[in-house]
């Protein structure tokens, strides 16, 4: 089993090495505007673009102008998704005759598709028509994926600009990502999946006769578009209830890897980028070492836990052990076509990268292994994270690690040349403590109320556990769920989406002022007593401070939660 395991997650590792390069690289030329081999397609409809909307691409923004841009942009766009879900019971592609979606899940859902989040306290298959799951969902998927990866863009020019006010234009970064990068990979990803077995057509829902004479619906639809842009632009929600784990989403163990490598292609890609754009490689390899270094460990850690199964269950004479067959450890929960390691692997990648896609049962997990997901999005999914935000993400965690590095020394930090003075350690503390308010202040309510206590589904830490996953998921973006918690209520719907919106936008905030401060900075002469930030023991520093922050601050909740959880059961007193 250890060989098995190491070699898939070996594997999949490579694979995402190899992509880093030539997407980081095309990702670089596409917003320097270098020649790329898709600019005779792309070029005519971003002009024709520009000139519908009346935006002159070469007009800079200062941070303040370009966060307002991105604010304004996904405010218009967040109303017109809640519109579309009220409405849809009146509007064409809706076969199923599906009725309006209610007030609270329709603001949750707007929330959470506009913050890149996609949480779904729905069975998107009973509850979405088709042309909300296209015109809505999947419209969202693209644009707020496409604004993630504006800002990092941005944020990088901030970085390594000398002198300037500027960061770029919202609407030139916005228009490449999406024609550039978003379109083209997603329909090659739809196609490979199609071949795969996901459908994609606009059919009524098949009715089945069962071999015992019941009646089965078959849900169908548009799934391989919306799928191939889900787990690129590190959305995750589903077409379907099941979300990834349903065989219509995600087929074959070959569907299953090319959805894995989409999730993590993009985010991996921009440190790549970022190392061209600093002129440096080494920094970009440096970012992408300490993301590599915490995505093993996590998925070490999953895997182990989940192949051990549960003691309790042995104490009892089940056996569990692996053998020609049964797969051995805890099943619970996991699809047949997958196993053990492709979930366990599956469920860290995925909330490594704030996508939120799942192809097995968080909820049913041994208490370890669903603790690192937990702790890989209490982290600030910065391990690799969502496209975009989680290079800004490690940005941010950077400057503070050489800001400490600097107190060691005693003289001002430096990263990329530019002093690290008082302004960006102001912004990179608000940056780090708004995180885990949108977590543990509104987790803290819903323990402590009884609409919030009246969604838990299990007693003790487990309970706690399914409200605690629920907000650091909402806050850092992610979308996947304990699945456990009975989330589909006015108080969880207007809750989670709060705590989507502070966590999309009161972080990107502070990123940008940063950059913008950053930006207009000359660059230092290096000196013997420069503190290098491309090397081993950067990274070594790095992965330090980041979870050193991480155990600071949530350590004491989880706590309360998986690890009271997982003493209980090794000690057969599980609740």
């Amino acid at each position: 089993m250890l060989i098995n395991a190491g070699a898939q997650v070996g594997i999949f590792c490579l694979l995402v090495f190899f992509v880093t390069i030539p997407l980081g690289r095309y990702i670089k030329r596409v917003f320097t505007a270098e020649p790329t081999f898709l600019d005779p397609i792309c070029r005519p409809v971003e002009r024709l673009v520009y000139r519908i909307c009346g935006i002159n691409p070469a007009t800079e923004m200062d941070w303040p102008q370009y966060a307002i841009a991105m604010l304004m942009f996904s405010m218009a766009g967040m109303l017109l998704l809640y519109a579309l879900e009220r409405a849809q019971e009146f509007l064409p592609l809706n076969p199923q005759s599906l009725g309006a979606v209610g007030p609270s899940l329709a603001f949750n859902t707007a929330a959470s598709f506009t913050t890149n989040t996609n949480w779904q306290a729905y069975g998107g298959e009973t509850t979405m028509s088709y042309l909300t799951q296209m015109a809505g969902l999947a419209y969202h998927n693209f644009v707020s994926a496409a604004a993630g990866i504006g800002v990092a863009i941005a944020i990088i020019r901030g970085f390594v600009r000398r002198s300037s006010r500027t960061l770029g234009n919202f609407w030139f970064d916005l228009t490449r990502a999406i024609l550039w990068i978003l379109l083209p990979i997603s329909i090659v990803l739809a196609l490979a999946l199609v071949w795969q077995g996901v459908p994609q057509n606009f059919e009524p829902y098949v009715h089945a006769k069962t071999v015992e004479g019941a009646e089965q619906i078959i849900a169908e639809g548009p799934v391989a578009s919306q799928e191939a842009i889900k787990q690129l632009g590190t959305n995750g929600g589903g077409f379907f209830n099941a979300n990834s784990a349903h065989p219509y989403e995600n087929p074959t163990p070959l569907a299953n890897l090319l959805e894995m490598l989409a999730i993590f292609a993009i985010a991996a890609a921009l440190t790549h980028t970022f190392g061209l754009m600093a002129g440096d490689v080494r920094q970009g390899w440096a970012l992408f070492a300490a993301m590599a270094l915490l995505f093993i460990i996590g998925a070490t850690a999953a895997i182990w836990a989940e192949q051990q199964g549960n003691p309790m269950l042995t104490a009892i004479g089940v056996d569990q052990s692996a053998s020609a067959s049964q797969a051995g450890g805890n099943f619970e929960g996991k699809e047949v076509r997958f196993g053990i390691v492709d979930s366990a692997l599956w469920a860290s990648v995925t909330t490594d990268a704030s996508c939120g896609a799942v192809n097995s049962m968080h909820d049913s997990y041994t208490p370890l292994g669903g603790l690192v997901p937990m702790v890989n999005m209490q982290i600030g999914e910065i391990i690799f994270g969502g496209v975009g935000s989680g290079l800004y993400g490690m940005l941010v965690m950077a400057v503070l690690a050489v800001f400490i590095a600097g107190l060691m020394v005693g003289r001002t930090p430096e990263y990329l040349g530019k002093k690290i003075e008082s302004r960006e350690m102001k912004l990179a503390m608000f940056y780090v403590l708004i995180f885990p308010a949108a977590i543990l202040l509104p987790a803290a309510v819903a323990i402590a109320s009884k609409p919030g206590l009246a969604g838990i589904s299990n007693p003790g830490p487990h309970g706690f556990s399914q409200v605690l996953y629920a907000f650091t998921e909402g806050a850092a973006n992610n979308g996947s769920a304990f699945a456990g918690l009975n989330a589909n209520t006015a108080f969880y719907n207007i809750a989670t989406a709060l705590s989507m919106l502070f966590g999309r936008f009161m972080m990107k905030i502070p990123a940008l002022a940063m950059a913008g401060s950053l930006a207009g900075k000359r660059i230092v002469p290096q000196s013997a007593g420069t503190f290098p930030t491309n090397g081993a023991i950067f990274v070594v520093l790095l992965v330090g401070v980041i979870l050193i922050v991480a155990a600071l601050t949530f350590f004491p909740a989880d706590a309360l939660g998986p690890i009271v959880e997982h003493l209980a059961m090794i000690s057969g007193k599980l609740y």
